[in-house]
């Protein structure tokens, strides 16, 4: 059974460990660098009343995915932007559609009108992830260049609230 409930500073440890379980795998974040606790944490202090942290843990406390919206310069002020990371080797167990709920609901509360997901165009998981959750196209960013020099295209799913 899976629990979510709002992340902690406490959650950033093992958040920035699982993260960086997802960026050795490679593939599935334009994130292309592993994160400290610490740099973890001040993403989690930035635009507090604006976000919101959502962790996912078993029945033993293990945490096996967080989720967050926050606000982003390149979105009206009425947008958030999402960004969902599953423990590697357990999607598909119904972690992010839990953690979703809970965010969602997060989102509505706080005042905004739509979510934006952006993804990388190769990340077919992520794709239909978000299209599972009724996120729809609603445009293309072409070759994007991520930290690590590497191009990859990304696609742009929005939710209405």
């Amino acid at each position: 059974m899976i629990t979510v409930r709002r992340a902690t500073p406490l959650d950033a440890p093992p958040m920035a460990e699982l993260l960086n379980e997802i960026v050795g795998e490679g593939g599935t974040t334009a994130r292309t660098q592993p994160i400290t606790s610490r740099e973890m944490a001040q993403m989690m202090a930035g635009a507090l009343d604006r976000s919101a942290w959502h962790v996912a843990l078993n029945d033993d406390g293990a945490l096996r995915g967080f989720q967050y919206i926050r606000p982003i310069d390149e979105l009206p002020p009425e947008a958030c932007d999402i960004a969902t990371f599953v423990q590697v080797g357990r999607t598909g167990l119904g972690i992010g559609s839990a953690l979703f709920a809970a965010t969602a609901k997060a989102a509505k509360a706080m005042g905004y009108v739509w979510i934006n997901a952006n993804i990388r165009a190769d990340n077919e998981g992520g794709l239909i992830y978000y299209q599972s959750r009724g996120f729809r196209d609603y445009a293309r960013r072409e070759d994007v260049m991520l930290a690590s020099g590497q191009r990859v295209d990304k696609i742009l799913k929005r939710y209405e609230i």
